[in-house]
């Protein structure tokens, strides 16, 4: 197996397991905020969910065809709204959530032939490959993971 890939689907892996050890935070734990007037840890665990479907179903099935890929949806409407959805929801289902569509991404990362691991594809006006792209989304995640790391041993 590709390197790049192998990395990718260890990550996606790692990812999900994270998530799923997030069960154990109590409920003040898990709605805490991560600094005073920032997202809580619902919240974020919950803003990864539109963004794995917008891989999954708009960034993936285009990379490497002839068809343009579709338009970014905006952030901040896409942020806020599952921030708010993850505000209402219980703990399991958001986590539930994140797992399944975390699952579906890995299986279609899994399809993606070798070859096409250093294959430069462009977004807009930046050229990279496929695995500078889902480094760069693996890295956003674990900025994220580490935020929740320290807020949660901040309440211990």
């Amino acid at each position: 197996m590709n390197k790049f890939k192998q990395e990718i689907l260890q990550h996606q892996l790692n990812s999900i397991e994270y998530v799923k050890s997030l069960n154990t935070l109590s409920e003040k734990e898990w709605r805490a905020q991560i600094h005073e007037g920032k997202w809580t840890v619902a919240e974020i665990i919950g803003h990864f969910i539109p963004w794995d479907e917008f891989v999954l179903h708009k960034r993936l099935p285009y990379l490497f065809s002839e068809h343009e890929l579709p338009k970014c949806p905006d952030s901040e409407k896409t942020n806020e709204k599952s921030a708010s959805i993850s505000r209402e929801q219980n703990k399991r289902v958001t986590i539930d959530n994140f797992v399944s569509t975390r699952k579906a991404l890995y299986k279609a990362i899994d399809e993606i032939p070798n070859d096409r691991w250093e294959v430069k594809f462009s977004i807009g006006k930046t050229t990279l490959s496929l695995y500078e792209y889902f480094k760069g989304l693996a890295q956003h995640d674990l900025h994220h993971f580490e935020q929740i790391k320290n807020t949660i041993r901040l309440l211990m």
